[in-house]
């Protein structure tokens, strides 16, 4: 008797979210020791793509301000969120991290289905969402928000250089460069240092005619 060869089963189409809008997360500012950390979240129109896209990291500053005006232009919504220096201070930086994406999502014009989030952590949402190691650099949603997170906060950080330009902020963007530690150590802090990091803590606040006991008593 010869037995029938079977034909193999179909394989079943199982997306790994359900349709609809899919929002991408990014932040950027988790690591300097000044300003807020900037969060934003983007949906993507399919109709008009934007060719480019990529972890902002790896861009050029010309190149992050072309896209991120582009990203304004195309995407069906996108929003850019912040939690401040004293929310970072009482939170921690992870805490605030998460306080920023959560404010990013909700501030979208149009409700997601599903959230990607850079990295490997998520913050409290009410929409399903996922975790990307590396997503900047993996889902197009994810990297246009790495754009329009890291353009604001260095246009953020401009502004801070005009006000307090013995920090060179417009160079730095607030981390820790050889620069910046000496201008800590030769000025204090000024108001939009994050205290709670220990670099800036080790020095105090002194900048701009600010002492610690005013600021305490604020």
């Amino acid at each position: 008797m010869r037995s029938r060869k079977s034909s193999p089963p179909e394989q079943a189409s199982l997306p790994w979210h359900p349709p609809g809008l899919v929002a991408g997360v990014d932040e950027a500012g988790r690591g300097p020791l000044a300003g807020p950390v900037v969060a934003a979240a983007v949906i993507l129109d399919d109709l008009h793509p934007i060719a480019g896209l990529a972890d902002s990291k790896v861009l050029t500053a010309t190149r992050r301000e072309a896209l991120f005006d582009e990203i304004r232009a195309k995407a069906l919504c996108c929003s850019i969120a912040e939690a401040t220096v004293e929310e970072i201070d009482a939170l921690n930086i992870l805490q605030a991290t998460m306080l920023a994406m959560r404010r990013a999502v909700m501030g979208l014009r149009l409700r997601p289905v599903h959230v990607l989030v850079d990295g490997n952590r998520l913050p409290q949402l009410d929409v399903p969402a996922d975790a990307i190691v590396k997503g900047d650099a993996r889902v197009q949603a994810i990297s246009a928000a790495s754009i329009l997170a890291k353009v604001h906060r260095d246009r953020w950080c401009q502004q801070l250089h005009d006000e307090f330009p013995q920090y060179g902020f417009a160079a730095h963007k607030g981390y820790g460069t050889a620069e910046h530690m000496l201008a800590l150590r030769e000025h204090g802090a000024c108001p939009q240092h994050r205290r709670s990091f220990a670099p800036v803590a080790q020095v105090g606040v002194r900048a701009a005619g600010i002492s610690e006991v005013v600021l305490a008593m604020a």
